[in-house]
């Protein structure tokens, strides 16, 4: 509960952009840096006592969670993890800290940025990964076993693997898919790489914690 005392810190946007922003222009050409991509803090609000919004760079999309109220903020040393929950589910957060931002705490959404063609295409997966965060029905339910008493049809074309990737193409994304890296551009990378043999550039974790 907040008092009369308490001291609430400013929304961190401009130092994550300031601190970023001068980390990427030292990694200019690097093989895993998206020059299409352009550092934003996107979607900053308070969450509770804390700042929660996605930090973008060309290497990398991360939920980002820093103090708000500094009294009720926990830090987490370099590398220690800790799980928060959301409507959405559960999820785990890295500890990190940096002298021109402080400490903060991420949860990888993607990386490297390699698949994303343009920075507006970037920024609405971040809109929405956070937005989904809210979300109940991206929770994840388990999964319970439902009889079929339909008898078998022999007629029908073949569950291979071409059957089941027509399946994957033609799905909805979820909100919870961009959450867990598994959203429209990984189901293309998917059917790209089936169709041209050859593996998409991949990765996970970051930089800078």
């Amino acid at each position: 509960m907040m008092t009369e005392t308490t001291i609430l810190l400013p929304d961190p946007s401009p130092r994550l952009v300031a601190a970023f922003r001068a980390v990427a222009g030292r990694m200019q050409g690097l093989s895993f840096v998206n020059p299409a991509v352009e550092v934003e803090a996107v979607a900053f609000a308070p969450w509770e006592s804390h700042w929660l919004g996605v930090m973008v760079t060309p290497w990398f999309m991360n939920l980002t969670l820093l103090p708000r109220d500094a009294a009720r903020w926990y830090p987490l040393a370099p590398g220690a993890k800790r799980r928060y929950s959301f409507p959405a589910g559960i999820y785990e957060f890295v500890g990190a800290n940096d002298p021109a931002i402080g400490d903060f705490q991420v949860c990888s959404l993607f990386s490297p940025l390699l698949e994303f063609d343009d920075h507006a295409t970037v920024r609405l997966v971040a809109e929405l990964a956070r937005e989904a965060l809210f979300d109940p029905a991206n929770a994840d339910v388990p999964e319970r076993p439902v009889a079929n008493l339909s008898p078998a049809v022999a007629d029908g074309p073949p569950d291979g693997p071409l059957a089941r990737m027509q399946e994957q193409l033609e799905a909805p994304v979820s909100k919870r898919d961009f959450l867990r890296g598994r959203g429209l551009f990984a189901e293309r990378s998917t059917a790209q790489d089936t169709r041209s043999a050859a593996r998409a550039p991949g990765g996970d974790g970051d930089d800078r914690g």
